[in-house]
């Protein structure tokens, strides 16, 4: 009866304040069930091993700036291990942020494409200019680096005409908008050997973010959902165009193996 008496309370405050529905929706366990429903994926995306798919060679990642948003280091080694692995790597980014993803790939790929909110954009949804002007620093002066300043919901994806070898989804990460993002990557941008990559789909490298992986597995096509992964030691999800072996997130991950991290100040030119 307690129980009962909470719903009501609940579907009240909704009816009055319909926006904390977002608030609802979003919980963890809301979005776990759905994906356990409908996918039975109980422990998130099976897991392959990071030097799988990035190798064992040691990867600089440059530039990097430990500051707020970014991704992790091990997140660009992956990309960057990947772009080096296409010749003539055509790359495709959405979300920009500073820049460091395109930049870190730019240095090994043929062609570089990064979608994101315009700064007048970012303005007008209530960011300060500071944070708005802090978006493509790292990019912004690199020949081979194409900055478009789009919303992705009216971006013209039919009208790029050209398909790219590696793809990274890192805008925003609600549900409608990673669903609607990756539905137009696979629509317009890949080909039979892409691979698509998509940041924050774990809280951290032992966490899956079940929202943002419902929002994949309905964005994507359903014949391409058996080669889609979790890659260790990441933040990110990856679809390849072959079968991996991958194995189920244990918590907590007894490491198989460690990284040696080098770090070095490099200042920015003024």
């Amino acid at each position: 009866m307690r129980k009962f008496r909470k719903l009501l309370k609940i579907i009240g405050l909704i009816i009055r304040q319909p926006w904390r529905l977002n608030s609802v929706l979003e919980e963890r366990s809301v979005w776990e069930t759905y994906v356990i429903n409908h996918y039975q994926l109980t422990h998130g995306l099976p897991v392959v091993p990071f030097t799988q798919l990035a190798g064992e060679q040691p990867v600089s990642v440059e530039p990097y700036a430990f500051l707020e948003g970014g991704s992790l280091p091990t997140d660009l080694c992956l990309l960057k291990s990947l772009a080096m692995q296409i010749p003539d790597c055509r790359y495709f980014e959405i979300g920009t942020w500073r820049g460091e993803s395109v930049a870190n790939i730019a240095a090994v790929a043929k062609e570089c494409v990064t979608l994101n909110l315009s700064r007048e954009e970012i303005r007008s949804i209530g960011y300060s200019s500071e944070y708005a002007d802090a978006h493509f620093f790292f990019c912004q002066s690199l020949p081979n680096v194409k900055i478009i300043e789009d919303n992705t919901l009216h971006f013209p994806f039919h009208e790029v005409n050209e398909k790219f070898d590696l793809v990274f989804i890192d805008g925003d990460h609600h549900y409608d908008m990673v669903r609607h993002d990756t539905e137009k990557v696979f629509s317009h941008l890949v080909h039979d050997h892409s691979i698509v990559v998509w940041h924050d789909y774990a809280h951290n490298p032992e966490m899956p973010r079940f929202e943002v992986l419902a929002a994949i597995l309905d964005g994507m096509p359903a014949d391409k959902r058996a080669t889609l992964y979790h890659v260790s030691n990441t933040l990110c999800a990856i679809w390849y165009p072959k079968t991996l072996k991958g194995n189920t997130l244990q918590y907590p991950h007894k490491p198989l193996g460690h990284f040696r991290v080098k770090l070095d100040w490099v200042s920015e030119k003024a």
